[in-house]
Order: structure tokens, then C-alpha cells, then sequence
């Protein structure tokens, strides 16, 4: 593990501690499957709406979560392989109108990972709202917690995600990346509205997974220059699990083809997990995956954080004649986390060939 020195941790305390006291202690107890808790009084994800750019790259704080969530995979010049992964959280405390300064009932939380093959480093913080320490705005887009960036480097109107700049240090790690993309935003399920049980929870989902990047790592003062690709995934909802369900398993996978995979499977408590997914083609093109058209499937546990978890998957899609194997780069990519969780880079062989990202959450 490798956490943040200094004036962060300290910070960071009082934060939790607010946080149990509003949230109550079930909300660390219960975890992920707390994001199928009946949120009525704030904003509901509903079929039909329209996702509008560039105000959907800002903050909802009408809704009860969401995220901002980078991963890259990344190469030396040597052709090691390293991963990447920044992510900004947005929790609202209740619901109403969003009040000032320290009134505000906004948390915000950051986590920032750097992974070899053989060492996963990773940072949390912890910042509230309505004090300028964290925060999204749309246009220009700039996502920030503390120190930590997530920003367009081009302030023209419309410049929307096409070149970003991302920096994130914790101990032991910090990188510095530049970000770019000529292709556009990727919806997923119907226009962006994305399913995620048989009862109807619902969020807004889209990607951009198209960014090429290069820039600069480093590991215990040692620097390295580094490029590959990334993925950005922007969600948010009110309640993104039905109450049965306790984590889902996520992929994003690059294909050298140029085409990209997601596919997420979200485990309930009775009966076959809700898997769905998006082909993108390498020109942006998508097509839905209902899970007719999927096999998920786990092949490999590893006791990785104190609780046995599948590493290695099966991943098919009939329709696109796909059938691949996942390669972790470090089966021990734990994030040791306030919630949480493995998520690391990885690779495919099979049918295809690639790279990309698995995450898993709630075991």
C-alpha cells in the first residue's frame, strides 16, 4: 500500500468521521451494496433524456454519485508495461438545493494508482464541498481534488475532452500525462441511458476511450517516459444498484484493431449476475450487448486483500465472433481503499489481442 504523507491525511480524518456521522456506520459496513439504497428525494435517472455536451462533463450534485474515471495503459521504452488510473468521486450527503462554504453537503473523494508488474501504489483523499477544495466544471473542462488534475488544456468553447492534462502524487508515485483525441463521446445502453438490473436502476454512462497519451511517471524519485492509451468513463445516478445486488466486475478493453469492449456484470444475491456491454468500432461506431450475446465468465482466484477474487476472465461476444482471456499485470492490484476494491491493467489474448482495465468491487 502506499498512502498520502503529510497535510492530506490529516485532512482526510475529519472528513471520514463526517462522513460516518451522516451516511451512519452502515455505509462503510454494507459497502457497495449501499448504492442500492431508495434515494427518491434526489434527481432519478429517467429514460429519454438527452445527454448534453459540454454541461454532462460537469457536476450533477442533484444526484446522489458519481464519478470521473481514468484508466491508461501505458509502455516504456522498452515496452514495459505500466497502468494508470485517476478517479474523482462526488457523493451527495442529502438531497436540496446545494448550500454554500462549510454547509455544503457535498464529499468529494480521489483516488490516484500507479501499477508495474510487480508493485501497486496507490493514494486516496478526502475533501468537502462548497470550500474550492474539489470540483468539476463543464466548460472548460477541469476536474480537481487538492493538487490532483483532470483539465482540458485548450480554453476555446467547445474544446470539450480532446486534449486533457492529468497529474495526480502519492508516496512512493506521481505521473504527469497529456491526453488527446480527434474521435467523439461514446454512449452506452440507449443514448447514454444504461440499465443495470432487471428492476430498472439505472445511470447516465458515457466514454471516450480514444485517448492517446504520453508523459512522464515516477516511481520512488526515478522517472520514465511513457505512451499508450486511456479510457474515460463519466456516470452518475441516484441509485445505480437494485437492492439485491452487492458489486459488479468491469472491463474496458483496446483491441489492436482499434476497437474497443466494455462490459460490466453486476452480481446479485439470487439468480444469474445482470451482464451487459458496448462494441465500439474503431471509428466510434457502437453497438449494444444484451446478455444473450455475452459469456463473462471467471477463470482464476487469487486471495488478493484478504477475500478470494477472479482475476482472470473469459470474456465472448458471439455476434462479433469474440473469444478472449484476461492477463492481469499484477494479480495484486488491491486497492486498500475507505471502499475497497481490485482495479488494475490488463491484458487479452485469444480471438483478439490487447490491453485494458478490470475492476472489481463488493467481495
Amino acid at each position: 500500500m502506499s498512502a498520502d504523507p503529510g497535510c492530506r491525511c490529516a485532512r482526510t480524518f475529519p472528513v471520514v468521521l463526517l462522513m460516518v456521522a451522516l451516511w451512519g456506520a452502515g455505509a462503510f459496513a454494507h459497502g457497495y451494496a449501499d448504492l442500492g439504497r431508495e434515494s427518491r428525494d434526489f434527481e432519478q435517472v429517467t429514460a429519454g433524456r438527452p445527454l448534453q455536451f459540454p454541461a454532462d462533463l460537469g457536476a450533477h450534485p442533484g444526484y446522489r454519485i458519481e464519478w470521473w474515471y481514468v484508466t491508461a495503459n501505458l509502455k516504456d521504452q522498452s515496452g514495459a508495461a505500466f497502468g494508470v488510473q485517476w478517479t474523482l468521486f462526488r457523493q451527495a450527503l442529502e438531497p436540496g438545493p446545494v448550500r454554500p462554504g462549510w454547509a455544503n453537503q457535498q464529499v468529494w473523494m480521489g483516488h490516484a494508482a500507479l501499477t508495474t508488474k510487480d508493485r501497486h501504489l496507490y493514494s486516496e483523499t478526502f475533501a468537502r464541498g462548497g470550500v474550492g477544495q474539489a470540483g468539476v466544471t463543464g466548460e472548460p473542462f477541469d476536474a480537481w481534488i487538492d493538487a490532483w488534475r483532470l483539465r482540458s488544456t485548450e480554453g476555446a468553447p467547445g474544446a470539450g475532452l480532446s486534449r486533457l492534462e492529468m497529474t495526480a502524487a502519492g508516496d512512493g508515485f506521481s505521473y504527469r500525462l497529456a491526453l488527446s483525441s480527434d474521435k467523439g463521446i461514446v454512449l452506452h445502453g440507449d443514448g447514454g441511458f444504461s440499465v443495470k438490473s432487471e428492476r430498472g436502476q439505472a445511470s447516465y454512462y458515457f466514454s471516450q476511450p480514444f485517448f492517446e497519451v504520453e508523459g512522464v511517471i515516477r516511481i520512488d524519485g526515478k522517472e520514465t517516459r511513457v505512451t499508450g492509451q486511456a479510457w474515460l468513463d463519466r456516470e452518475w445516478s441516484s441509485q445505480p444498484l437494485a437492492p439485491d445486488q452487492s458489486g459488479w466486475d468491469w472491463l474496458a478493453l483496446h483491441f489492436e484493431s482499434g476497437e474497443k469492449l466494455m462490459v460490466y456484470r453486476l452480481r446479485q444475491e439470487i439468480g444469474t449476475p445482470y451482464a451487459v456491454g458496448t462494441w465500439i468500432g474503431a471509428d466510434g461506431a457502437t453497438q449494444k450487448l444484451s446478455r444473450e450475446d455475452l459469456t463473462v465468465e471467471p477463470l482464476e482466484q487469487r486471495h488478493v486483500g484478504g477475500r478470494d477474487l477472479p482475476i482472470a476472465w473469459r470474456i465472448k461476444v458471439k455476434s462479433r465472433g469474440a473469444d478472449i482471456t484476461t492477463i492481469p499485470l499484477n494479480p495484486e492490484s488491491w486497492m486498500g481503499t475507505a471502499f475497497p476494491y481490485w482495479e488494475g491493467p490488463i491484458s487479452f489474448r485469444g480471438s483478439h489481442s490487447g490491453a485494458g482495465y478490470l475492476e472489481l468491487t463488493g467481495y
